[in-house]
């Protein structure tokens, strides 16, 4: 038996590094799956990258309620049931003090990192399978503070609040809900981020976050995948409302 078998899995932010890496160890381990990010030529591309006929995908902005219903109702119209949601849509902003934060782009990652999350949970649990598990990607950024990333940092913090009432509320069905919390990841996000940290000088700004993590690198996505993987899976059973720290012993220091 695989780890997925006869499971039935959605995954938000489905084009990332992440999403990706963990839609394809899902498909692995017998699952099918609903992809769901927000362009439908990335998203075609993607699945014709995949090449699986147990995976379909679906345009979506998980900030809209509307919008994340239809990838709900979608996926259960495909594949007749939910047993696995993988909350992972995320964006990280620009890189500003407090003072000098756009507030249009504060209000859109909180839309997406806070409420995408919330909706997506609102509109998954009455449809997901009891004994489902929810996985929500948050950050290390969820656990600690960064200058100058205060929308982001606010709302990887906001994730953990989310998740943890989700498993207190999903408790009575088996359905279990937990957080993960990277590190720094090889990504086009960190990419993103070195470049807002200082411009033209992204390769010096990776070096010194890597300085920062004793295990002296950054996490690959697939790493970040496999534990998913594992809270997604029934070997995970007894495991809800969790932060799942993930960060080469970043926050350990």
């Amino acid at each position: 038996m695989k780890d997925l078998d006869n499971k039935v899995a959605i995954i938000t932010g489905g084009i990332g590094s992440i999403g990706m890496a963990a839609a394809t160890l899902f498909l692995e381990e017998g699952a099918k799956v609903m992809l769901v990010d927000l362009d439908e030529n990335t998203l075609k591309a993607a699945a014709e990258k995949l090449n699986n006929e147990n995976l379909k995908y679906c345009v979506a902005d998980v900030s809209k309620s509307i919008e994340v219903e239809h990838y709900v109702n979608e996926t259960v119209k495909s594949f007749g049931k939910i047993d696995v949601f993988f909350n992972n849509a995320g964006i990280e902003g620009v890189v500003k003090p407090i003072t000098e934060y756009p507030e249009d782009i504060f209000d859109r990652v909180i839309a997406v990192n806070v409420k995408g999350m919330w909706l997506g949970n609102k509109y998954v649990l009455p449809q997901m399978n009891d004994g489902g598990s929810i996985i929500m990607t948050s950050s290390v950024a969820g656990i600690l503070g960064f200058a100058h990333l205060g929308a982001y940092v606010t709302s990887k913090h906001a994730i953990v609040g989310i998740m943890r009432t989700t498993a207190i509320e999903a408790a009575p069905r088996k359905i279990r809900a937990n957080s993960v919390h990277p590190a720094p990841v090889n990504s086009r996000m960190m990419r993103s981020i070195e470049e807002g940290a200082s411009a033209g000088n992204a390769a010096e700004v990776q070096k010194q976050f890597e300085a920062t993590i004793p295990l002296g690198r950054y996490a690959e996505p697939v790493e970040i995948a496999r534990l998913v993987l594992f809270l997604a899976s029934d070997k995970s059973q007894y495991i809800t409302g969790t932060i799942q720290v993930i960060d080469g012993a970043m926050s350990a220091q």
